[in-house]
């Protein structure tokens, strides 16, 4: 159950805000308060979302780098709307230079082990204005962690073999991510997108799926489709 708390964090967090800003507007509609005085706080709805992804993902790079891309947007509009910084997003490019650098050390310094005698059961891919095209065929697949920035990832896992569950970590940027897998695995997925997508064109196994294939992690303006 604390597990299960823990991974709906931002799912929950999102759900308040919904309700919050719900509430507000019929307040507004009854003339019983100005929407106007209290939406210009949204951006501290988006920080929140994204604090409540550093928390989900603290395990995972992709997770820490998906919240601090969203808490830091939610900052930056938070301070423009209060004229404390003054400053077009363009001009803030190198900040997500910084976060993806971030990102890679985090990665370096607690990246997965992978299962005795079997290098392959761990995949990673990086793809930054370029494309990575993986495949996998592991006999103990374990997971792994994708991303995408301006560029896309193609990862086939059709011949590889999962004992029970394995979970892939990823991240999209203004880029897109394929995954492949076999029949038999169900897809299970924990993706928080940000004006972007995750779909599942899996075919459901037949009977129970005791192949789970857990995909978690951040998308902003980008797309990640797991498919057959």
């Amino acid at each position: 159950m604390q597990e299960h708390i823990q991974r709906s964090v931002p799912q929950l967090i999102l759900g308040l805000v919904i309700v919050s800003l719900g509430v507000l507007l019929t307040l507004d509609t009854l003339g019983m308060a100005d929407a106007r005085d209290y939406i210009r706080y949204w951006p501290a709805g988006l920080m929140a979302i994204g604090l409540g992804k550093l928390w989900e993902g603290r395990h995972s790079h992709s997770g820490v780098l998906g919240g601090m891309v969203l808490t830091g947007i939610g900052a930056w509009l938070l301070l423009n709307e209060f004229d404390i910084l003054r400053a077009n997003v363009w001009e803030l490019w190198p900040i997500f230079l910084v976060l993806f650098g971030v990102s890679i050390v985090w990665r370096s310094l607690s990246g997965r082990r992978a299962a005795p005698n079997d290098n392959n059961s761990v995949l990673s891919a990086v793809a930054v204005l370029s494309g990575v095209n993986r495949g996998n065929n592991s006999a103990t697949f374990r997971g792994g962690d994708l991303t995408a920035i301006m560029g896309g990832c193609e990862i086939d896992l059709r011949q590889a073999q999962i004992n029970g569950e394995a979970a892939i970590d990823v991240f999209a940027m203004w880029g897109g991510i394929e995954i492949r897998v076999p029949e038999d695995w169900t897809v299970i997925s924990r993706v928080t997108p940000l004006m972007g997508g995750f779909e599942d064109k899996t075919r459901p196994p037949q009977g129970a799926g005791t192949h789970r294939l857990v995909v978690r992690g951040f998308i902003l303006m980008a797309g990640v489709e797991v498919k057959n």
